[in-house]
Protein backbone atom coordinates (compact mmCIF):
# COMPACT_ATOMS: atom_id res chain seq x y z
CA UNK A 1 0.00 0.00 0.00
CA UNK A 2 1.25 3.64 -0.65
CA UNK A 3 1.42 5.78 2.05
CA UNK A 4 0.96 8.90 0.10
CA UNK A 5 -2.65 10.03 -0.67
CA UNK A 6 -3.35 11.42 -4.10
CA UNK A 7 -7.32 12.80 -3.12
CA UNK A 8 -10.28 11.64 -2.28
CA UNK A 9 -12.73 9.43 -5.00
CA UNK A 10 -16.13 8.28 -4.78
CA UNK A 11 -16.93 4.97 -6.06
CA UNK A 12 -21.00 5.12 -6.83
CA UNK A 13 -21.60 1.38 -7.49
CA UNK A 14 -20.76 -2.44 -5.48
CA UNK A 15 -20.69 -4.09 -8.39
CA UNK A 16 -17.75 -5.69 -9.81
CA UNK A 17 -16.80 -2.62 -11.73
CA UNK A 18 -17.02 -0.61 -8.79
CA UNK A 19 -15.73 -2.62 -6.00
CA UNK A 20 -12.03 -3.76 -8.67
CA UNK A 21 -12.33 -0.01 -9.03
CA UNK A 22 -12.06 0.67 -5.64
CA UNK A 23 -8.72 -1.78 -5.37
CA UNK A 24 -6.31 -0.76 -7.71
CA UNK A 25 -7.18 3.15 -6.22
CA UNK A 26 -6.51 2.23 -3.03
CA UNK A 27 -3.44 0.39 -4.04
CA UNK A 28 -2.20 3.65 -5.83
CA UNK A 29 -2.81 5.80 -2.99
CA UNK A 30 -6.49 6.92 -3.09
CA UNK A 31 -8.73 7.82 -0.42
CA UNK A 32 -12.20 5.51 -1.36
CA UNK A 33 -15.65 5.93 -0.42
CA UNK A 34 -18.27 3.38 -1.77
CA UNK A 35 -22.20 4.27 -2.71
CA UNK A 36 -24.13 1.18 -3.03
CA UNK A 37 -27.65 2.06 -3.47
CA UNK A 38 -28.76 -1.54 -2.17
CA UNK A 39 -26.41 -4.01 0.16
CA UNK A 40 -23.39 -4.46 -0.81
CA UNK A 41 -23.71 -8.59 -0.98
CA UNK A 42 -27.25 -7.92 -3.37
CA UNK A 43 -26.23 -6.83 -7.26
CA UNK A 44 -25.60 -9.34 -10.48
CA UNK A 45 -22.38 -9.61 -9.62
CA UNK A 46 -22.89 -12.21 -7.21
CA UNK A 47 -25.10 -14.62 -9.10
CA UNK A 48 -23.87 -14.70 -12.67
CA UNK A 49 -22.56 -17.46 -14.75
CA UNK A 50 -18.71 -16.50 -13.51
CA UNK A 51 -16.78 -16.52 -16.47
CA UNK A 52 -14.23 -14.81 -17.89
CA UNK A 53 -14.33 -14.75 -21.61
CA UNK A 54 -12.09 -13.39 -24.41
CA UNK A 55 -14.24 -15.57 -26.87
CA UNK A 56 -17.27 -13.13 -26.71
CA UNK A 57 -15.45 -10.45 -29.39
CA UNK A 58 -18.94 -10.22 -31.24
CA UNK A 59 -21.16 -7.41 -29.63
CA UNK A 60 -24.88 -8.09 -28.89
CA UNK A 61 -25.73 -6.21 -31.51
CA UNK A 62 -24.57 -8.37 -34.43
CA UNK A 63 -25.89 -9.85 -37.78
CA UNK A 64 -28.90 -12.38 -37.33
CA UNK A 65 -29.93 -11.58 -33.82
CA UNK A 66 -33.07 -9.06 -34.88
CA UNK A 67 -34.46 -12.14 -36.80
CA UNK A 68 -33.63 -14.85 -34.23
CA UNK A 69 -35.21 -12.25 -31.64
CA UNK A 70 -38.46 -12.25 -33.22
CA UNK A 71 -38.34 -15.97 -33.02
CA UNK A 72 -38.00 -16.45 -30.14
CA UNK A 73 -40.29 -13.50 -29.10
CA UNK A 74 -43.33 -16.32 -29.85
CA UNK A 75 -41.74 -19.25 -27.23
CA UNK A 76 -42.42 -17.92 -23.47
CA UNK A 77 -39.52 -20.74 -22.73
CA UNK A 78 -37.02 -18.88 -25.23
CA UNK A 79 -33.58 -17.23 -23.55
CA UNK A 80 -34.24 -14.53 -25.51
CA UNK A 81 -37.13 -12.14 -24.87
CA UNK A 82 -37.97 -8.40 -25.52
CA UNK A 83 -40.96 -7.65 -22.98
CA UNK A 84 -43.21 -4.87 -25.78
CA UNK A 85 -43.94 -1.63 -24.31
CA UNK A 86 -44.38 1.66 -25.53
CA UNK A 87 -41.49 2.82 -23.31
CA UNK A 88 -39.30 5.75 -24.75
CA UNK A 89 -36.36 4.14 -23.66
CA UNK A 90 -37.10 0.82 -24.80
CA UNK A 91 -37.82 2.20 -28.30
CA UNK A 92 -34.36 4.37 -28.29
CA UNK A 93 -32.55 1.38 -27.23
CA UNK A 94 -34.18 -0.39 -30.18
CA UNK A 95 -33.95 2.12 -32.71
CA UNK A 96 -29.67 1.94 -31.91
CA UNK A 97 -30.04 -1.77 -30.79
CA UNK A 98 -31.35 -2.17 -35.02
CA UNK A 99 -28.55 0.85 -36.38
CA UNK A 100 -25.64 -1.18 -34.45
CA UNK A 101 -26.57 -4.80 -35.76
CA UNK A 102 -24.33 -5.16 -38.87
CA UNK A 103 -21.17 -6.75 -39.88
CA UNK A 104 -19.50 -3.57 -40.21
CA UNK A 105 -19.97 -2.96 -36.60
CA UNK A 106 -19.10 -5.91 -35.46
CA UNK A 107 -15.75 -6.36 -37.51
CA UNK A 108 -15.02 -2.68 -35.96
CA UNK A 109 -14.73 -3.67 -32.65
CA UNK A 110 -13.93 -7.39 -32.36
CA UNK A 111 -10.72 -6.57 -31.86
CA UNK A 112 -11.01 -3.60 -29.11
CA UNK A 113 -13.38 -5.94 -26.86
CA UNK A 114 -11.30 -9.37 -27.23
CA UNK A 115 -8.00 -6.91 -26.10
CA UNK A 116 -10.44 -5.59 -23.13
CA UNK A 117 -10.99 -9.04 -22.22
CA UNK A 118 -7.55 -10.53 -22.05
CA UNK A 119 -6.35 -7.63 -20.64
CA UNK A 120 -9.06 -8.43 -17.78
CA UNK A 121 -7.94 -12.45 -17.80
CA UNK A 122 -4.46 -11.17 -17.23
CA UNK A 123 -4.94 -9.35 -14.40
CA UNK A 124 -7.67 -11.93 -12.96
CA UNK A 125 -4.13 -13.75 -12.92
CA UNK A 126 -2.55 -11.48 -10.97
CA UNK A 127 -5.17 -10.25 -8.41
CA UNK A 128 -5.58 -14.54 -7.69
CA UNK A 129 -2.05 -14.52 -6.77
CA UNK A 130 -2.19 -12.07 -3.96
CA UNK A 131 -2.73 -12.85 -0.31
CA UNK A 132 -6.16 -13.29 0.80
CA UNK A 133 -7.41 -14.14 -2.88
CA UNK A 134 -8.77 -17.81 -4.15
CA UNK A 135 -11.87 -17.28 -5.69
CA UNK A 136 -11.61 -21.05 -8.05
CA UNK A 137 -9.97 -19.15 -10.70
CA UNK A 138 -8.95 -21.90 -13.78
CA UNK A 139 -8.34 -20.43 -16.51
CA UNK A 140 -8.41 -24.19 -18.84
CA UNK A 141 -11.39 -22.54 -20.84
CA UNK A 142 -14.97 -22.75 -21.86
CA UNK A 143 -16.14 -25.57 -23.94
CA UNK A 144 -18.68 -24.16 -26.50
CA UNK A 145 -21.47 -27.28 -26.89
CA UNK A 146 -23.85 -27.90 -29.88
CA UNK A 147 -26.24 -30.67 -31.31
CA UNK A 148 -27.60 -29.10 -34.85
CA UNK A 149 -25.67 -29.19 -38.28
CA UNK A 150 -26.63 -25.33 -38.32
CA UNK A 151 -25.14 -24.21 -35.03
CA UNK A 152 -21.83 -26.16 -35.75
CA UNK A 153 -21.41 -24.15 -39.22
CA UNK A 154 -21.85 -21.12 -37.52
CA UNK A 155 -19.62 -21.67 -34.92
CA UNK A 156 -17.24 -23.41 -36.66
CA UNK A 157 -16.75 -20.01 -38.52
CA UNK A 158 -16.62 -18.01 -35.85
CA UNK A 159 -14.06 -20.33 -34.46
CA UNK A 160 -11.83 -19.59 -37.76
CA UNK A 161 -12.43 -15.63 -36.63
CA UNK A 162 -11.29 -16.06 -33.21
CA UNK A 163 -8.37 -17.69 -34.44
CA UNK A 164 -7.10 -14.67 -36.88
CA UNK A 165 -7.97 -12.93 -34.21
CA UNK A 166 -4.99 -14.58 -32.19
CA UNK A 167 -7.08 -16.62 -29.87
CA UNK A 168 -6.46 -19.85 -28.76
CA UNK A 169 -9.54 -21.86 -30.27
CA UNK A 170 -9.96 -25.53 -31.47
CA UNK A 171 -12.78 -27.12 -33.27
CA UNK A 172 -13.57 -30.82 -31.41
CA UNK A 173 -15.98 -33.81 -32.22
CA UNK A 174 -18.10 -35.20 -29.77
CA UNK A 175 -15.62 -37.94 -28.88
CA UNK A 176 -12.68 -35.62 -28.44
CA UNK A 177 -15.07 -33.22 -26.13
CA UNK A 178 -15.87 -36.32 -24.15
CA UNK A 179 -12.49 -37.32 -23.29
CA UNK A 180 -12.33 -34.04 -21.63
CA UNK A 181 -15.35 -34.59 -20.09
CA UNK A 182 -15.65 -38.12 -18.89
CA UNK A 183 -17.39 -38.21 -15.76
CA UNK A 184 -20.94 -37.26 -17.75
CA UNK A 185 -22.77 -38.31 -20.45
CA UNK A 186 -22.86 -35.88 -23.25
CA UNK A 187 -25.18 -35.98 -26.11
CA UNK A 188 -23.79 -33.24 -28.44
CA UNK A 189 -22.75 -33.41 -32.19
CA UNK A 190 -19.30 -31.36 -30.87
CA UNK A 191 -18.13 -28.40 -29.56
CA UNK A 192 -15.46 -25.02 -30.14
CA UNK A 193 -13.29 -25.04 -27.09
CA UNK A 194 -11.60 -21.79 -26.13
CA UNK A 195 -8.91 -22.51 -24.07
CA UNK A 196 -8.66 -18.42 -24.00
CA UNK A 197 -11.40 -18.19 -21.68
CA UNK A 198 -11.70 -19.12 -17.86
CA UNK A 199 -13.88 -18.88 -15.17
CA UNK A 200 -14.56 -18.20 -11.17
CA UNK A 201 -17.09 -18.79 -8.52
CA UNK A 202 -18.53 -14.98 -7.92
CA UNK A 203 -19.55 -14.94 -4.15
CA UNK A 204 -15.55 -15.75 -3.36
CA UNK A 205 -14.31 -12.75 -5.21
CA UNK A 206 -16.73 -10.58 -4.26
CA UNK A 207 -16.71 -11.48 -0.71
CA UNK A 208 -12.84 -11.57 -0.60
CA UNK A 209 -12.80 -7.53 -2.67
CA UNK A 210 -14.95 -6.21 0.31
CA UNK A 211 -12.60 -7.79 3.07
CA UNK A 212 -9.60 -6.29 1.43
CA UNK A 213 -11.70 -3.12 0.99
CA UNK A 214 -12.73 -2.53 4.55
CA UNK A 215 -9.02 -3.83 5.89
CA UNK A 216 -7.41 -1.33 3.44
CA UNK A 217 -9.56 1.88 4.74
CA UNK A 218 -12.38 1.63 2.45
CA UNK A 219 -15.77 3.05 3.75
CA UNK A 220 -18.56 1.20 2.37
CA UNK A 221 -22.13 3.54 2.54
CA UNK A 222 -25.26 0.91 2.09
CA UNK A 223 -29.06 1.92 0.51
CA UNK A 224 -27.18 5.29 -0.26
CA UNK A 225 -28.86 6.24 -3.34
CA UNK A 226 -27.65 9.23 -5.09
CA UNK A 227 -30.24 12.35 -5.96
CA UNK A 228 -27.85 14.88 -8.09
CA UNK A 229 -24.89 15.86 -8.37
CA UNK A 230 -23.47 19.48 -7.58
CA UNK A 231 -20.68 20.91 -10.35
CA UNK A 232 -19.19 23.81 -10.94
CA UNK A 233 -17.71 24.19 -14.64
CA UNK A 234 -16.64 21.15 -16.26
CA UNK A 235 -15.79 19.75 -12.56
CA UNK A 236 -18.02 17.25 -10.16
CA UNK A 237 -17.88 18.89 -6.62
CA UNK A 238 -20.45 16.48 -4.71
CA UNK A 239 -22.76 13.86 -4.96
CA UNK A 240 -26.19 14.19 -2.72
CA UNK A 241 -27.55 11.32 -1.53
CA UNK A 242 -30.27 10.49 0.90
CA UNK A 243 -27.17 9.51 3.31
CA UNK A 244 -25.92 13.06 2.83
CA UNK A 245 -23.16 15.01 1.03
CA UNK A 246 -20.63 13.30 -0.40
CA UNK A 247 -17.82 15.83 -1.85
CA UNK A 248 -14.58 14.64 -3.55
CA UNK A 249 -11.54 14.78 -5.60
CA UNK A 250 -13.21 12.55 -8.48
CA UNK A 251 -15.95 10.16 -9.18
CA UNK A 252 -16.51 6.66 -10.66
CA UNK A 253 -20.05 6.36 -11.60
CA UNK A 254 -20.27 2.19 -12.42
CA UNK A 255 -23.78 1.35 -10.67
CA UNK A 256 -24.90 -1.66 -13.24
CA UNK A 257 -28.28 -1.44 -14.66
CA UNK A 258 -29.05 2.10 -12.77
CA UNK A 259 -26.31 3.46 -14.78
CA UNK A 260 -29.06 5.31 -17.15
CA UNK A 261 -30.63 6.98 -14.17
CA UNK A 262 -27.23 8.50 -12.60
CA UNK A 263 -25.63 9.86 -15.88
CA UNK A 264 -28.93 11.67 -16.20
CA UNK A 265 -28.61 13.35 -13.64
CA UNK A 266 -25.00 14.84 -15.16
CA UNK A 267 -27.45 15.63 -17.93
CA UNK A 268 -25.67 12.62 -20.22
CA UNK A 269 -27.77 10.17 -22.27
CA UNK A 270 -26.71 6.64 -21.79
CA UNK A 271 -28.77 4.16 -23.65
CA UNK A 272 -29.19 1.11 -21.50
CA UNK A 273 -31.45 -1.90 -20.86
CA UNK A 274 -31.52 -4.00 -17.84
CA UNK A 275 -31.45 -7.79 -18.86
CA UNK A 276 -32.59 -10.06 -16.34
CA UNK A 277 -31.21 -13.21 -16.10
CA UNK A 278 -31.58 -16.46 -14.48
CA UNK A 279 -29.19 -18.85 -12.29
CA UNK A 280 -29.56 -21.83 -9.62
CA UNK A 281 -27.11 -24.02 -8.01
CA UNK A 282 -27.31 -28.27 -8.47
CA UNK A 283 -25.87 -30.14 -5.97
CA UNK A 284 -24.12 -33.33 -8.05
CA UNK A 285 -23.13 -34.70 -4.15
CA UNK A 286 -19.74 -35.05 -5.72
CA UNK A 287 -20.25 -37.35 -8.29
CA UNK A 288 -20.46 -36.35 -12.38
CA UNK A 289 -17.71 -33.93 -11.85
CA UNK A 290 -17.43 -31.25 -14.36
CA UNK A 291 -14.06 -29.87 -15.31
CA UNK A 292 -14.97 -27.19 -17.55
CA UNK A 293 -17.13 -24.93 -17.66
CA UNK A 294 -19.84 -24.89 -21.14
CA UNK A 295 -22.02 -22.82 -23.09
CA UNK A 296 -25.31 -25.39 -24.47
CA UNK A 297 -25.88 -23.33 -27.49
CA UNK A 298 -28.87 -23.94 -28.90
CA UNK A 299 -30.58 -23.25 -25.27
CA UNK A 300 -28.16 -20.42 -24.85
CA UNK A 301 -27.68 -21.47 -21.12
CA UNK A 302 -24.42 -21.07 -19.57
CA UNK A 303 -22.99 -24.40 -17.13
CA UNK A 304 -20.19 -23.69 -14.71
CA UNK A 305 -18.71 -25.82 -11.98
CA UNK A 306 -17.84 -23.56 -9.16
CA UNK A 307 -18.11 -24.60 -5.47
CA UNK A 308 -18.37 -28.04 -5.41
CA UNK A 309 -21.98 -27.58 -7.11
CA UNK A 310 -22.79 -26.74 -10.90
CA UNK A 311 -24.38 -23.04 -11.68
CA UNK A 312 -26.62 -23.31 -14.23
CA UNK A 313 -27.68 -20.06 -15.99
CA UNK A 314 -28.77 -18.22 -18.94
CA UNK A 315 -32.03 -15.83 -20.87
CA UNK A 316 -31.87 -12.68 -21.68
CA UNK A 317 -35.25 -10.51 -20.66
CA UNK A 318 -34.98 -7.08 -21.74
CA UNK A 319 -37.29 -4.40 -20.35
CA UNK A 320 -38.09 -2.80 -17.41
CA UNK A 321 -36.66 -3.89 -13.96
CA UNK A 322 -38.89 -5.63 -12.03
CA UNK A 323 -39.08 -8.39 -8.88
CA UNK A 324 -41.10 -11.38 -10.53
CA UNK A 325 -39.67 -14.52 -11.56
CA UNK A 326 -41.16 -15.98 -14.99
CA UNK A 327 -41.27 -19.32 -14.14
CA UNK A 328 -41.54 -20.17 -17.82
CA UNK A 329 -37.82 -19.08 -18.62
CA UNK A 330 -36.57 -20.46 -15.66
CA UNK A 331 -38.56 -23.99 -16.87
CA UNK A 332 -36.59 -23.41 -20.59
CA UNK A 333 -32.85 -23.71 -18.44
CA UNK A 334 -34.13 -26.72 -16.73
CA UNK A 335 -35.51 -28.36 -19.80
CA UNK A 336 -32.77 -27.63 -21.87
CA UNK A 337 -30.28 -29.58 -19.47
CA UNK A 338 -31.16 -32.86 -20.16
CA UNK A 339 -30.77 -32.52 -23.57
CA UNK A 340 -27.36 -32.14 -23.45
CA UNK A 341 -26.41 -33.88 -20.26
CA UNK A 342 -29.31 -36.80 -20.05
CA UNK A 343 -28.24 -38.29 -16.95
CA UNK A 344 -28.97 -34.69 -15.34
CA UNK A 345 -32.87 -34.54 -14.80
CA UNK A 346 -33.45 -31.79 -12.39
CA UNK A 347 -36.63 -30.98 -11.07
CA UNK A 348 -37.95 -27.05 -11.02
CA UNK A 349 -35.70 -25.33 -8.66
CA UNK A 350 -38.24 -23.06 -6.61
CA UNK A 351 -35.94 -22.19 -4.09
CA UNK A 352 -32.77 -21.88 -5.16
CA UNK A 353 -33.65 -19.35 -7.97
CA UNK A 354 -31.61 -16.15 -8.23
CA UNK A 355 -32.04 -13.07 -10.83
CA UNK A 356 -29.88 -10.58 -11.37
CA UNK A 357 -29.81 -8.20 -14.37
CA UNK A 358 -27.10 -7.26 -17.00
CA UNK A 359 -26.71 -3.74 -17.94
CA UNK A 360 -27.17 -4.30 -21.56
CA UNK A 361 -26.18 -1.22 -23.99
CA UNK A 362 -27.71 -1.11 -27.75
CA UNK A 363 -24.71 -1.18 -29.09
CA UNK A 364 -23.18 -4.17 -27.11
CA UNK A 365 -19.97 -2.38 -26.00
CA UNK A 366 -19.56 -0.94 -22.54
CA UNK A 367 -19.24 2.42 -21.16
CA UNK A 368 -16.14 3.13 -20.08
CA UNK A 369 -14.02 6.20 -19.99
CA UNK A 370 -13.70 9.69 -18.80
CA UNK A 371 -16.72 12.56 -18.86
CA UNK A 372 -15.84 15.00 -21.84
CA UNK A 373 -18.02 17.52 -19.82
CA UNK A 374 -16.71 16.26 -16.51
CA UNK A 375 -13.12 16.14 -15.87
CA UNK A 376 -13.09 14.70 -13.08
CA UNK A 377 -15.67 11.73 -14.13
CA UNK A 378 -14.80 7.99 -14.71
CA UNK A 379 -18.04 5.77 -16.08
CA UNK A 380 -17.36 2.10 -16.08
CA UNK A 381 -20.65 0.03 -16.85
CA UNK A 382 -22.84 -1.30 -19.42
CA UNK A 383 -20.54 -4.85 -20.47
CA UNK A 384 -23.95 -6.48 -20.54
CA UNK A 385 -23.11 -10.47 -20.67
CA UNK A 386 -19.10 -9.67 -20.25
CA UNK A 387 -19.50 -7.59 -16.98
CA UNK A 388 -17.65 -10.02 -14.47
CA UNK A 389 -15.26 -10.95 -17.38
CA UNK A 390 -14.34 -7.08 -17.47
CA UNK A 391 -14.31 -6.16 -13.82
CA UNK A 392 -10.44 -5.89 -13.82
CA UNK A 393 -9.96 -4.26 -16.52
CA UNK A 394 -12.94 -1.38 -15.50
CA UNK A 395 -10.64 -1.00 -12.19
CA UNK A 396 -7.45 -0.36 -13.66
CA UNK A 397 -8.46 1.32 -16.36
CA UNK A 398 -10.20 3.56 -14.06
CA UNK A 399 -7.13 4.32 -11.97
CA UNK A 400 -4.77 4.62 -14.66
CA UNK A 401 -7.05 8.02 -16.16
CA UNK A 402 -7.08 9.05 -13.39
CA UNK A 403 -3.73 9.15 -12.21
CA UNK A 404 -3.32 10.58 -15.85
CA UNK A 405 -1.09 7.25 -16.85
CA UNK A 406 -1.41 6.03 -20.48
CA UNK A 407 -4.17 2.84 -21.10
CA UNK A 408 -2.74 -0.03 -22.07
CA UNK A 409 -5.95 -1.22 -24.12
CA UNK A 410 -8.07 1.15 -26.63
CA UNK A 411 -11.00 2.36 -25.23
CA UNK A 412 -11.77 5.01 -27.65
CA UNK A 413 -14.92 3.25 -29.06
CA UNK A 414 -16.50 2.77 -25.58
CA UNK A 415 -16.53 6.63 -24.31
CA UNK A 416 -19.39 6.79 -22.27
CA UNK A 417 -20.82 9.71 -23.55
CA UNK A 418 -21.38 8.45 -27.00
CA UNK A 419 -25.03 8.41 -27.70
CA UNK A 420 -24.97 12.13 -25.91
CA UNK A 421 -27.49 14.34 -27.63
Amino acid sequence: MKEHKRGTVVVIGAGIAGLASAYYLVKDGWDVKILEKNEVDNNCSYGNAGMIVPSHFTPLAAPGMIAQGIKWMFNSKSPFYVRPSLNPRLIDWGLKFLKHANRAHVDRHATAIRDLNLYSSQLYDELNAEEGFDFELEQNGILMMYKSNEIKHEETELAHRAQDLGLDVEVLDADAVKVLEPNLKLDILGAVLYRCDGKLYPQKLMQQLIQYLKTAGVVFFEKTEVHKFITIGNTIKTAVSNKGNFEADAFVITGGAYLPQLMSKLHVHTPLLPGKGYSFMYDTKGERKLNHAALLLEAKVAVTPMNGQIRFSGTMELGAANDKIYENRVRGIVESIPKYYPELQIDYPKDKIWYGYRPCSPDGLPYLGRLKNYGNAIVAGGGGMMGLSLGPAYGKIVCDLLAAREIEPRIVGFKPDRFDR
